[in-house]
């Protein structure tokens, strides 16, 4: 059933409603506080790479706070175990039954802390929870709630001692992108106000948990046109056609960036993806996606370069919406 233009107008007004709670935490970052509720609400999961200091907790943070259920903090180390994620089989004397005790994964929204400086293992036991929606243990299996989503944090910059993620790794997460330093007016601001140490810590939620997964089935209704499907097929297929990637945008790929368009158009109050919507988040949903080359890494060529010169190429179709 299409979307009606009541719906569209409820969805943006609760859309806008939770951005602007984030952004009395993170000020001056209005764009990626709508991307992180875009991906909150396609039901996927988000990686936020950035240089320390900058707010990628409190991003993460913050949009827990904005939503009424329950939500954890994992600070990954390279000691900390699969079993400390997920949770132990544990034996009641006084039932003398093994008892299942749930880890910090079995929340709404994990916030999953510096996650290159984890063991392999310990990523790929995070990342089978992303992928499947449940923990075994034991040969039990035990279902995570819903809605469920990790945002998981990285320092690019400092490498030693920690374990990149493996590109078919970071393929789980639906979106990738950078907090970015504060303009001059939201660093003074912060400036301004730095008595108060931790500025999601007042936050107060907006909307329950249980009626996210309302939202999504909402978004999945958006209308995308033949034509519109075509060009995200042919930016994909670019991407596998290009000289300077060795590895391009899979069909997975392709699926998750039409569910971030059609939320994010949404979002907007249309009952339509656009063109513009799929330019807007070619980087965020593709860039993670897109494996350069070694002998375009030696050039100094970026991913977000590559992208750029791809949106040029392929042309974006005429769609006019009523």
């Amino acid at each position: 059933m299409p979307v009606s233009p009541e719906q569209a107008a409820k969805f943006k007004e609760t859309f806008d409603r939770m951005a602007a709670n984030i952004n009395t935490a993170i000020l001056g970052k209005d764009h990626v506080v709508r991307l992180a509720l875009t991906c909150l609400l396609s039901e996927g999961h988000l990686l936020l790479e950035d240089a320390p200091g900058v707010g990628k907790t409190s991003l993460a943070r913050a949009l827990a706070n904005t939503v009424h259920g329950t939500q954890s903090r994992i600070q990954f180390t390279p000691d900390l175990l699969p079993s400390d994620l997920t949770g132990v089989q544990l034996y009641d004397q006084h039932t003398g039954r093994f008892t299942f005790v749930p880890g910090p994964i079995f929340h709404s929204i994990v916030v999953a802390d510096e996650i290159n400086r984890a063991s392999p293992k310990t990523q790929s036991a995070l990342l089978e929870v992303m992928e499947e929606g449940r923990v075994t243990v034991d040969g039990q299996t035990h279902q995570v709630p819903r809605p469920f989503m990790v945002i998981a944090t990285q320092n690019p910059i400092e490498q030693s001692g920690t374990y990149p993620l493996p590109e078919a790794q970071l393929d789980r997460f639906l979106m990738k992108t950078s907090v970015g330093y504060p303009d001059h007016e939201a660093t003074v601001a912060l400036l301004h106000d730095s008595a108060r140490r931790d500025r999601t810590a007042d936050l107060q939620p907006v909307i329950r948990a249980d009626l996210l997964p309302q939202l999504s089935r909402l978004a999945d209704h958006v209308t995308v046109r033949p034509e519109v499907l075509g060009y995200v097929s042919a930016l994909a297929t670019a991407t596998r056609e290009h000289r300077h990637v060795k590895l391009g945008v899979s069909p997975r790929g392709a699926l998750a960036f039409v569910r971030c368009a059609k939320t994010w158009a949404i979002s907007q109050g249309r009952r339509e993806v656009i063109p513009d919507d799929i330019v807007l988040l070619a980087k965020p949903v593709l860039g993670h996606r897109v494996i350069l080359t070694d002998e375009a890494d030696y050039d100094g060529i970026t991913v977000g370069a590559v992208i750029d010169e791809i949106l040029r190429q392929v042309p974006a179709p005429l769609v006019r919406v009523a």
